[in-house]
């Protein structure tokens, strides 16, 4: 199966979205309030239609089951509503699996020498993971009767389709966006320009931090088996910092985008790398994705209420699903069961852990506590990223990268000389470009740590106008001085 989408993209770092966000936003506060729902229709169809047309046929199929599904279980009762449901969530998952996980099947089978099929040839339809589990929450919010079901086929539709998180999220709620759609949204200048400025912020971590930090990452993971030791860890260190900044990026567009025309969506991330352990990780990780898991996997399985070995493997079943959500390929699923196991490790290592760190006495400097916790956490969730990075590449050459983390180490002496570092540590890189890759993750990070307050588009609006607009001007000259500008690059969770 194709992973790979065609030239005819328009993702947000394109200029035909440069042209297509302020075309669209123009007319949509033009339009008076009872006509503005078919123009975000119609303009979120165009958005997909560009990438291929004829997947707008399935996601149309969806849309169609899900929207009678709603009514059909509001007014149903008992067995009848269940059955409806369940009509609507194999439509769905049906679709999901065909696409997603036809030929992974196919290769498995073939892989344990039970049958032989051939593999189909056809592309993934682009963010079907996204909005096929976005109309499932919509459909199960019905049936809990939390959710009434939409009469309005234009809205409903519009909700599955909503433009700027169609394709890679957050995975919204029925609750928190339907009602939106009927609000008259009035054109705010404070409320415009807010949304502006997260725009810009996701476009800068996408163009200047994340598609820098990938020249040095796919320099080693495009040929995992002529590297070992430091490059490998150098290579996975900024994997780790542009897989979050081009994911969290396309968050901060697609929010900073229904922000500018009055929508808001649910925060996606929240400085995951400050996390103190893997749960807190969780908790401010791709939250959409992780909140859904919660409420329609992990607690129908019984959360918390049942015996700590079956609630271990509830929580390693959950994380194992939602590698295999990532991606039809082993990789993703042990990247998945990966963390399900750090999960279940700290809660069976908890009272050692607290008995160290109070024998020691580390426990009385909160700081030195905290900072220690949060390297680890880190180191464990980098570790994982070497899986979900690899997810095209064969078992063994995973298996080479974890292997050869450690393997061929130099000795101080060579370490410091420039031979060394030029081939192993800036990977044939200048030095310049390396320091301006580490100074781009520092000055993120020390974004985030201003941010654990108070907002930092908040912070800016605060100051006088000239000093605004010198932060804008240097923030658009850093933008075009250090923006990778090859080609516009794909975000990486666009292949979901």
């Amino acid at each position: 199966m194709k992973t790979l989408f065609s030239d005819k993209n328009m993702i947000f770092n394109s200029i035909e979205f440069l042209l297509f966000f302020p075309i669209v936003t123009i007319i949509y506060f033009l339009f008076k309030h009872n006509n503005r729902w078919w123009w975000l229709l119609a303009a979120s169809c165009v958005f997909y239609m560009v990438f291929k047309p004829e997947y707008l046929l399935i996601l149309g199929f969806t849309i169609v089951v899900d929207y009678y599904a709603g009514i059909w279980i509001e007014n149903a009762q008992g067995k009848q509503k269940r059955l409806y449901l369940i009509m609507s969530l194999v439509a769905n998952i049906g679709v999901l699996a065909f696409f997603k996980y036809t030929n992974f099947a196919i290769f498995a089978l073939a892989q344990a020498n039970i049958a032989h099929f051939k593999l189909l040839d056809f592309i993934l339809p682009i963010g079907l993971s996204f909005h096929t589990f976005q109309a499932m929450s919509y459909t199960i919010e019905v049936y809990r009767g939390n959710q009434k079901a939409e009469r309005h086929f234009g809205i409903y539709a519009l909700y599955v389709m909503f433009y700027p998180q169609l394709v890679a999220g957050p995975i919204e709620r029925p609750q928190n966006v339907l009602h939106q759609f009927y609000e008259r949204m009035t054109f705010d200048y404070a409320r415009v320009t807010s949304g502006l400025k997260l725009m810009a912020w996701g476009l800068f971590k996408k163009v200047v931090i994340a598609d820098r930090l990938a020249l040095f990452a796919d320099k080693v993971y495009n040929s995992p088996m002529e590297y070992e030791g430091i490059p490998i860890i150098v290579a996975t260190f900024f994997f780790t910092f542009q897989i979050f900044c081009d994911f969290s990026g396309y968050s901060d567009i697609a929010l900073g985008t229904a922000e500018v025309m009055g929508f808001k969506l649910m925060k996606n991330f929240d400085r995951p790398y400050f996390s103190k352990s893997i749960s807190e990780f969780w908790r401010r990780w791709h939250i959409s994705l992780s909140t859904w898991f919660r409420d329609y996997l992990y607690i129908p399985l019984g959360g918390n209420r049942v015996s700590k070995t079956r609630q271990n493997f509830n929580q390693f079943l959950v994380f194992a699903v939602s590698g295999l959500w990532h991606g039809a390929n082993w990789n993703f699923i042990i990247w998945g069961a990966l963390h399900g196991f750090y999960l279940i490790f700290a809660r069976l290592t908890k009272k050692p852990r607290e008995f160290f760190y109070k024998i020691t006495g580390i426990e009385r400097i909160p700081m030195l506590h905290k900072s220690i916790q949060s390297f680890i956490t880190f180191l464990l969730v980098a570790f994982a990223w070497i899986f979900f990075r690899g997810n095209y590449l064969e078992q063994s050459q995973c298996w080479h990268l974890i292997t050869h983390l450690f393997t061929n180490l130099p000795t101080w002496h060579e370490f410091l000389t420039y031979q060394y570092l030029s081939q192993n540590v800036f990977l044939g890189f200048t030095i310049v470009e390396f320091i301006i890759a580490l100074c781009l993750i520092i000055f993120m990070e020390m974004i985030h740590y201003i941010q654990r307050d108070k907002s930092i588009r908040a912070i800016i609006s605060s100051y006088s106008t000239p000093k605004r607009w010198i932060i804008y001007y240097a923030f658009m000259i850093a933008f075009f001085l250090l923006g990778v500008f090859d080609q516009p690059a794909q975000f990486i969770y666009f292949q979901f």
